[in-house]
């Protein structure tokens, strides 16, 4: 928590990275000319990095194409079956989402269904709710780091065919967050008896994508072109409103895939798909046989693209950064806890609120919000720079609000309280409070305060110092609920 009373979304901040090794038994070693010009080149170099994926065109609403007068809770406009799970979209098209710009879609993966490989235009970030299984990132150049056990060499004095060798494999259960970049090709694998359930934020308006800010998916196995030739015909405002997905192979000659692979041309047509009605998430009729990946262990530093993190797991309530014990907890994962996410330029939280709490009024400063409730349901009131209620509802499970940047925003948790996931478009995404210990008009002079209201001093004090709570408040009446409508 910063002295300024803007919450960063994370558990550490500058000031401790460089604070925490200050201790007397650590030395700082003497750095050679030639180390102090390496770290400066390494310097420009994530700068760089940092300032290639910034969101220069991030959405409608910072370009000033958006006067939102009233926002929506979002459902998904469509989906698409497949043998071995459903994938649903939400309408990209949809002011809310086209003007933060942000497409959004969940994926339901039935026992031993597989989500064939496939990169899309912008990076994703993605969050389980539910299930447990394997998936892999695969990036160009990267080594095949799992290797079957024999020897390579062995096998070859005996004749044998070597079994298998691929890029890194991660398991993947509930409570996950996952980064992938624009451009890397993944895939999953459900390996439990659940469904394995999984929402995707998808950036589109990332400088990684340098095309419009439709969302497209290439996919590099399936054919999904049938499924969406039956499903969804509709048209939204003269252009496709589902999510844009193929198999890139298919365009392809075949008897030139079939020079590429060193294959014949039965076997390089079936790289095309064209005959396969399965959709983009299959079964595999035995247990999908690959390299067990190990308990991963991270040494905390990001060396490579190659072995940089790609997930982290939020479920555990005993990671929370903000806690409250009578209202609710948060937790978040951001640039400072995972380094990806600075080149990604996104964050992600998740939050609990007891019955009847109530999240004290903030609005973030540098990000656009995207709540996805998946537990209960939320009162929200959400507010513009005109002072106008621009939503003003029950958020209930399965539903999307989309928040802008700046507008002002007030939650209680209904009877059975509220559980739910936040994505935010900035890699470090702060928020300033108006109630709590470290909200704006906390820092006030009380003289200001009884000034700005036309209010007694002792009122002004009542204002000011009600509430010691950080972010979460316990409801005050058995009635809780009313207290946020009657401040509308």
């Amino acid at each position: 928590m910063c002295q300024s009373h803007t919450l960063f979304f994370s558990s550490i901040n500058l000031h401790h990275l460089f604070t925490q090794n200050s201790s007397p038994h650590y030395t700082l070693p003497v750095i050679s000319a030639m180390g102090r010009t390496f770290l400066s080149a390494l310097g420009l170099v994530l700068l760089l990095s940092s300032a290639s994926a910034y969101k220069g065109s991030a959405g409608s609403w910072q370009r000033g194409e958006c006067d939102i007068s009233r926002i929506n809770t979002q459902e998904p406009s469509s989906r698409l079956e497949s043998e071995g799970g459903v994938s649903e979209f939400w309408d990209h098209n949809a002011d809310e989402f086209r003007c933060a710009g942000v497409s959004f879609h969940r994926h339901t993966i039935r026992s031993r269904g597989l989500m064939l490989p496939a990169y899309h235009n912008a990076p994703v970030l993605a969050y389980v709710i539910q299930g447990r299984g394997i998936f892999g990132v695969l990036i160009s150049g990267c080594p095949e780091t799992f290797e079957s056990p024999q020897q390579q060499s062995a096998e070859r004095q005996r004749g044998e065919k070597f079994t298998d060798r691929h890029q890194q494999i991660e398991y993947l259960k509930q409570g996950d967050v996952i980064a992938i970049r624009a451009g890397d090709a993944h895939w999953a694998y459900n390996n439990g008896d659940e469904e394995l359930v999984v929402v995707v934020l998808q950036d589109n308006s990332n400088n990684a994508n340098q095309l419009d800010q439709n969302p497209r998916s290439f996919l590099l196995a399936g054919n999904p072109e049938r499924q969406q030739q039956m499903q969804h015909q509709q048209r939204f405002r003269g252009q496709e409103q589902q999510h844009q997905l193929g198999n890139v192979f298919r365009g392809f000659r075949t008897e030139l895939l079939a020079e590429v692979f060193e294959v014949d041309e039965e076997t390089a047509r079936k790289l095309k798909s064209e005959n396969d009605e399965r959709g983009p998430i299959v079964i595999v009729e035995k247990e999908l046989q690959v390299i067990k990946p190990p308990v991963r262990r991270h040494n905390g530093l990001e060396e490579t693209a190659c072995s940089a993190k790609i997930r982290e797991n939020i479920d555990s309530p005993s990671r929370a950064d903000i806690y409250n014990p009578q209202a609710g907890r948060l937790s978040t994962v951001n640039g400072f806890t995972f380094p990806l996410l600075n080149y990604l330029q996104l964050s992600f939280a998740k939050a609990v609120l007891y019955k009847n709490a109530i999240m004290a009024p903030y609005w973030f400063t540098n990000a656009h919000s995207i709540l996805y409730i998946t537990r209960g349901e939320n009162r929200i009131q959400v507010v513009n720079q005109h002072g106008q209620a621009v939503f003003d509802g029950q958020v209930r499970e399965g539903q999307v609000l989309v928040v802008p940047q700046n507008f002002a925003v007030v939650k209680q948790a209904g009877e059975q309280g509220c559980e739910w996931v936040q994505f935010n478009t900035n890699a470090n995404a702060m928020l300033n409070t108006l109630s709590g210990r470290t909200s704006a008009l906390r820092g006030l002079p009380v003289d200001v305060v009884a000034n700005s209201y036309q209010i007694s001093r002792e009122e002004a004090e009542r204002i000011k110092f009600s509430r010691e709570e950080t972010l979460f408040f316990r409801g005050s009446r058995s009635s809780g609920r009313r207290s946020v409508v009657a401040s509308a």
